[in-house]
């Protein structure tokens, strides 16, 4: 018979192969399960309107975290690419897949759309309805509350919380649009110049907010004529469209 020493002995040995028997199970695992799937991938994304090519052949692939920067003179297409991304356009050509699924099916697409954020250059703010209003109106469509105050007042609009929209500034609009991005949480943000009419203060701000977002896991897609800090972002610069020359057929 083993003495108790022998015995926990034998348990030490017994517990330590254990261990080690889950560590190379773990690192087989992780040996053939291959590369995560990406958040959001585009391939080979083509996009033609009015007998143009406004997109060609983009490629892209974007993690839990990442940040794209679009680039380009005006008409060269980045907010028709923010477009496609959010649905709102079906490319011509190619793919769109989140979490492996095409967006363009529409059963996908209804599940795709709740983890969208879209900021565009008009800004859905109703002027008779007061700044935090405003923001409670989509809380209320989200069924959550709470953080509408706290986003204002982050935002610097704490003190006009309670005004009519309509008194606000153009950079105090632009605040309020960023102030609903933190009080209803969603994933992935498509931001058309997000900057536009922003203060010094107002542009550290989006990319403190830009940044906190990406921290927790979010991904971002910036199209911009202004500089923004935004690290570690991809980026792609559209190149100037050329109009078509019109034809006799164009013209009938």
């Amino acid at each position: 018979m083993l003495n108790s020493n022998e015995n926990g002995f034998s348990e030490i040995i017994r517990a330590r192969i254990v261990c080690a028997s889950k560590i190379l199970a773990i690192k087989f695992y992780n040996m053939t399960r291959g590369p995560p799937i990406p958040k959001l991938l585009v391939s080979r994304l083509h996009c033609i309107r009015r007998g143009q090519m406004v997109l060609h052949d983009i490629n892209m692939t974007l993690h839990d975290g990442g940040a794209m920067i679009l680039t380009g003179p005006n008409g060269s297409g980045k907010t028709t690419f923010l477009r496609v991304l959010a649905g709102f356009i079906k490319p011509s050509a190619g793919y769109l897949l989140w979490n492996g699924h095409d967006v363009t099916k529409s059963s996908i697409y209804e599940l795709y759309k709740l983890e969208l954020h879209w900021m565009g250059l008009k800004d859905a703010i109703k002027n008779k309805l007061s700044v935090l209003d405003n923001v409670e109106f989509w809380e209320t469509l989200e069924r959550k509350s709470g953080k509408s105050c706290k986003a204002l007042e982050f935002m610097g609009l704490g003190h006009v919380m309670k005004e009519p929209a309509q008194v606000l500034s153009v950079g105090q609009r632009k605040r309020l649009q960023l102030a609903r991005l933190l009080a209803i949480p969603r994933p992935i943000w498509l931001l058309d110049e997000p900057s536009v009419g922003l203060d010094r203060e107002g542009v550290k701000l989006l990319e403190y907010i830009m940044a906190e977002h990406r921290r927790k896991g979010g991904i971002v897609f910036v199209a911009t004529h202004i500089p923004i800090k935004l690290e570690d972002a991809m980026n792609i610069q559209f190149p100037p469209r050329t109009p078509k020359s019109k034809t006799l057929i164009d013209l009938m």
